[in-house]
């Protein structure tokens, strides 16, 4: 038996191989702190699962959805996105229900992208960005983004015979991994490179109610003239810690939606009704819900950093995500130093190589954990590099 050969591309998805190290290390009867999965340990809000629990009681929710998601669910969305973003959306037409926004990214490049076609990929990025150009037969060429720029890609040094082949370009910020925001300054740029190329603009603004310090994100949609080439993906994963929950949207673009669509009518069956009734009830009330966790995770945030600047790190506090992406000590790879926490102090981090070629040199920590575990984490953080005198790139 011979899978197909676009299987043979894909490498070993990350944080799986992240899991896997974690329960080996635990077999071995090892206490791991973990601080490389984004996903938040606080449960979601009990309104929303007494929510759900009602919900779930309706006949009517136990049959098969509207596959593009049910009309008050996408109307959430939309007055969500006036009130918060101030954007103007047609839940028939520029509104469609995601099992998730990954599910979303995914199948967006199966709707554009084809055999031998270009899509432009950030690196570091998102790993599921380039994973899901080699499900669709195509060819990413991966943009860097360098720390000097504030990870902020340089469109304009993408050759012009590229930019010309190519059919969807990637972005997203707040930033996975790096944890950068961008100026609407730049979101404007790249609405004018994907108009001048007739490029689709995906933006994966999953973090845009993950942030800090009186910084709000944007939408892309709120560029003027956006939605003549963008596609956003969110979720409600993030700000409501619903990400085993799996429901999400994609925004923008008419023909976008529609081409998205049409690949999922013939894959899914949208989400089960009760979780859109919960989302709905989320989308309408779960504002202070998401200040609150952003003070926790503001809290968090300063208490790692604080940790890695007594080791000589000098590390910005991020503005948004809930992560840090941090250099590695001198003489050590991503992966090298990785382990080294692993063996040395128990803890366990995303290897910032998992994220592309220019992520090398880095890795990530998550700070989705207790408050008891983050503690315990940088207390065994800082003794191990105590130990070996290690000091930052």
């Amino acid at each position: 038996m011979e899978t197909a050969s676009r299987l043979q591309r894909i490498p070993p998805y990350l944080f799986a191989q992240i899991d896997k190290i974690r329960e080996e290390e635990e077999k071995k009867g090892k206490k791991i702190y973990s601080l490389a999965i984004g996903d938040p340990v606080e449960g979601t809000p009990p309104e929303l699962i007494q929510v759900l629990a009602e919900a779930a009681k309706k006949p009517e929710n136990h049959r098969y959805p509207p596959y593009a998601g049910t009309k008050a669910f996408r109307t959430a969305v939309s007055e969500w996105y006036k009130t918060r973003f101030n954007v103007q959306l047609d839940p028939d037409k520029e509104v469609l229900t995601l099992i998730g926004s990954k599910e979303g990214i995914a199948h967006i490049f199966l709707a554009f992208v084809g055999p031998g076609d270009v899509a432009l990929i950030p690196d570091p990025g998102y790993p599921v960005y380039k994973t899901a150009v080699f499900l669709a037969d195509g060819e990413p060429y991966h943009f860097p983004l360098y720390e000097k720029n504030g990870f902020l890609p340089e469109l304009g040094k993408i050759p012009d015979e590229i930019a010309r082949r190519a059919k969807i370009l990637f972005l997203g910020y707040p930033n996975n991994p790096t944890a950068a925001i961008a100026p609407k300054e730049f979101l404007k740029e790249a609405v004018d490179f994907c108009k001048k190329y007739d490029i689709l603009l995906g933006y994966d603004n999953a973090y845009s109610d993950v942030t800090f310090d009186g910084y709000v994100a944007p939408s892309i949609l709120e560029i003027p003239g956006a939605k003549d080439i963008a596609i956003e993906f969110n979720s409600l994963s993030k700000p409501y810690n619903m990400t085993g929950w799996r429901l999400g949207y994609a925004v923008g673009n008419a023909k976008a939606i529609e081409a998205l669509g049409t690949v999922k009518n013939n894959i899914d069956s949208s989400v089960f009704p009760a979780v859109q009734e919960t989302g709905i009830y989320a989308l309408k009330h779960g504002v202070p819900w998401i200040k609150k966790l952003n003070e926790i995770y503001v809290k968090r945030r300063d208490l790692l950093v604080g940790t890695l600047n007594r080791l000589g790190w000098k590390v910005e506090p991020p503005k948004g995500t809930f992560y840090l992406w941090v250099k590695v000590p001198k003489g050590y790879t991503s992966s090298d130093f990785v382990s080294f926490l692993l063996k040395e102090a128990g803890v366990l981090t995303a290897p910032g190589s998992g994220y592309g070629e220019y992520g090398e040199g880095y890795i990530r920590f998550s700070i989705t954990v207790k408050d008891d575990v983050l503690n315990e984490a940088c207390r065994r953080i800082e003794d191990a590099c105590k130990s070996k005198s290690l000091a930052p790139a």
